[in-house]
Parts: structure tokens; sequence; C-alpha cells
């Protein structure tokens, strides 16, 4: 549906097409799809095979019948054709010209456009879900509602992560990170995560007219996803690539109710999900740690990590230490220990 969206966004051919006919008043019929494979759905109707024009697709669909155009709408191959789907096919749809659309869609792999005449509504049908156009000024104000929720998951994400790397980089001091402190940073990445995905649908929706928003989308989410599997990364009790790139996969699939719930994100990262997380503390293993620290390679950070074991032997060690890391040498291991030296003297110039 977001492909189908991102056809009929206001900006392209196919869009000012609809929307002359939707000014008119007509209704229409139009079928998106490769036409060897709706072939044996047309029944009559005249072939024009003649490029696509948004004045041409106004016209033709002033003719009672469906008008069908190529996979990527760049030619009318057909108008007023009438389509010939399964009537067995069920349907909820109580107007013909809906009902024969979502019938199409899923008896084929097309997208059907249906606009109707009476109520100005345009309707699209893909793989037998159905989507209605909303029109630009309403999109534009769910879309500015959504990115301002975002703006706020964000700023207190970024607030929850500065009292995380706190507690990582003052564990003599602090006692460490308990794994509540993890799992409540996990769980408002992924918020942020959701809800950028539901702007981007709008800004999709909107088409040249959501260039604005999306700068600020990409903007508000800079560096989330990478600080989202740094965590997982940091905290699960299997740090190998296959658990953590199934519990980033669970964790994307989880429905909102258990995302607040700490038993469900706990067991995801392969803990007991009645583990009492606020009590139970927890070691990170410096992903996060490593990855402020910058022009440090992805590799020597990889190599130092698995040659340590966690963030707090990697500040115990001193360069000669870390420098003795196969892959690492002496340069790295001063930016290593230079940057986490910085990093506690912030935290504790911050407590002060």
């Amino acid at each position: 549906m977001l492909r189908a969206l991102d056809v009929v966004a206001p900006g392209t051919l196919l869009r000012e097409g609809i929307d002359n006919i939707v000014h008119a008043r007509t209704g229409g019929l139009v079928v998106i799809a490769d036409p060897d494979e709706i072939a044996f759905l047309l029944s009559g109707g005249i072939k024009l095979d003649v490029e696509y024009t948004p004045a041409l697709l106004y016209q033709v669909a002033k003719m009672d019948g469906a008008i069908v155009l190529n996979a990527d709408a760049s030619r009318i191959l057909w108008a007023n054709v009438q389509l010939m789907p399964d009537p067995t096919i069920a349907s909820r749809e109580t107007g013909t010209r809906h009902r024969t659309a979502e019938r199409v869609s899923k008896q084929t792999n097309a997208l059907v456009i249906a606009v109707s005449a009476r109520r100005e509504v345009v309707s699209l049908y893909s793989e037998g879900f159905k989507y209605i156009l909303q029109d630009i000024p309403t999109v534009l104000s769910r879309a500015n509602q959504g990115l301002a929720t975002l703006e706020k998951y964000r700023a207190r994400l970024d607030n929850l992560r500065a009292r995380l790397n706190a507690q990582e980089m003052l564990a003599s001091v602090r006692g460490g990170a308990s794994l509540q402190d993890a799992l409540v940073v996990l769980r408002q990445a992924e918020l942020v995560n959701r809800m950028a995905a539901e702007v981007e649908r709008y800004i999709i929706e909107l088409g040249s007219e959501g260039r604005l928003i999306e700068m600020q989308l990409e903007e508000s989410v800079v560096g989330v996803a990478a600080e989202r599997n740094a965590l997982v990364r940091d905290y699960a009790a299997d740090d190998s690539p296959q658990r953590v790139d199934h519990a980033l996969q669970r964790l994307s699939a989880l429905p909102h109710e258990e995302i607040l719930d700490f038993g469900s994100l706990a067991e995801l990262l392969g803990y007991d999900r009645k583990v009492n997380t606020a009590d139970f503390h927890v070691a990170p293993r410096g992903y996060r740690a490593l990855s402020r620290i910058p022009r440090l390679p992805r590799l020597v950070a990889q190599s130092v990590i698995h040659a340590f074991g966690g963030l707090e032997e990697i500040l115990a060690a001193d360069e000669e230490d870390i420098a003795s890391v196969e892959g690492v040498g002496e340069a790295h291991a001063r930016t290593i220990v230079e940057g986490l030296r910085r990093m506690q003297e912030v935290e504790l110039l911050d407590r002060i």
C-alpha cells in the first residue's frame, strides 16, 4: 500500500489525472498492472496503447468502463473496458465500481483506483487492502502532529540515554546500571522508530508537498537505529550476530502493549521474563561507549570488546593492554583510552 501511495502522491502525473476526474465528478475505475497478468479479466473496450497524459486520462474517464494502464502508469492501454473478476470472491463493498475494484485487487497483483462520482472519494485497492486518499491539508495536519510527537519522543530518548551513559561510565561510583535502565532506553528508541515510520507514511502520501517534513524527520531520527542496535548488543544475554538480529526482528514485531512491559523486553534480550529488572544489575559490553569515540573503526571496537569482555574491563585497561589486542595498535589504543577518559570526566563534572 505504501508503494501504491507513492504512485498517486501529489506532484505525480497520475495524481493530476485523478484530481481532474474528481473535480469533474465523472467517477472512474483505473487499473495499473502488467497487461498480460490481467488480460483474462478484460472484456470489450477500446484498445489505445498511447502515452499517458493527465488530460487524456480525464477524457477517457467520461466513458463508463474501466481504464487500464501499464505497470509504471506511462501508457494508457485500454479504455471503456469491462472487468470480469471472479464473482465468488468475497467483497464488503456495495457499489458496483468498488466491488469490482476489490475483487480485481484480490485476484491479481494490480493496483486498482476507484473514484466515486458523487462523494468525490478516491479509494486504492492493493492485494485486497483498501485505503481512502485524504485531502492534502488533512494529511499535512496529521504529519505535523506526528512530527511534534516524534520530537518529544526523541528528547525523552536523549535524556534517558544520557542517564544510562553516566551509569556506565561511573559504574564504580554509582554501582552500575540495572537491566531496567537499559530497557527504558531500548523501549524509547523503539517508540521513536515506530513514530518515525508513521510520519514517513504521511510523507509518502504527501508526495511533493511533504519535502519540508521529510527534512525534519531525517533530523529527528539521526543515530536512533544505531543506538537501538548497540543497546541490544550491549545488554543481550548472548551477543552473537544471529541472536542480536533475531532480537531486533522480534522487537520490531512486538505489539505496542508488550513494548511497555519490561518482562517482555527482558525475555526478548534472553533473560527470564519474571526477573526483577529494577534490581537485576547488568554490565554493558561497551558497544555504545566505543561507538561514541570519533574515528574509531567498528572492527577495532569489536576486537577490543571481544578481547576484554565488557566495558568495565576496558575502562580498567591501559594503552599497552589495549594495543596488544590483534588489529588494534598503539594509535587506536591511545584514541580509546583518551576517549573513554574524556567521557568519564564529562560525567564527573555533570555530577558536580
